[in-house]
């Protein structure tokens, strides 16, 4: 492993520690609001709009997922920065067709959203600068499943845990 390796797997691994810690602290966090983050009595006209927020946005962090995002956009023959252009067009192009969940969604969910989206542009960005520009998309690829296997737990994961946490709220 030469020293750009090097450097690329520490930018890696720190932007992925950057997004644990990050929703591993809104996990931990409480509204400091007193309550106003969210409202104690729920509407129920509104709860089912509430929910299909969650379930949308639950789906989203899925999609974006490395894995889930290669085994839909890869083809043989592209190259790895045709790879990170589709990559990264899908997760923006479904985040804005996401975008106005925000409005059922707690700021803390919504916060860690984005977050795993910005994270997730920026490792796959990151990888693919350390490549040369006709490598494979399968090079790419593997380079991608290689930092989040090699991250522990999944920012995706943690991301779900959030929304599935809030969306049960609701429920009860």
């Amino acid at each position: 492993m030469n020293s750009q390796q090097l450097l690329y797997l520490a930018l890696t691994i720190g932007a992925i520690a950057v997004v644990y810690m990050t929703v591993r602290d809104l996990i931990k966090k409480k509204p400091a609001t007193g309550g106003a983050e969210r409202p104690t009595t729920v509407n129920p006209a509104i709860l089912p709009l509430q929910l299909q927020a969650y379930e949308r946005i639950a789906l989203y962090v899925d999609r974006i997922t490395p894995q889930s995002l290669i085994g839909r956009i890869y083809q043989p023959g592209l190259t790895a920065v045709d790879m990170q252009i589709s990559m990264v067009q899908t997760i923006k192009s479904e985040y804005e067709h996401n975008v106005t969940q925000q409005i059922y969604v707690s700021s803390m969910a919504w916060e860690a959203v984005k977050t795993l989206k910005e994270q997730t542009i920026s490792v796959i960005n990151q990888v693919a600068v350390q490549l040369p520009p006709d490598a494979p998309a399968m090079e790419l690829n593997r380079q991608i499943l290689e930092v989040f296997l090699q991250a522990g737990e999944s920012p995706a994961e943690l991301t779900s845990q959030i929304i599935n946490a809030e969306a049960k709220r609701l429920m009860h």
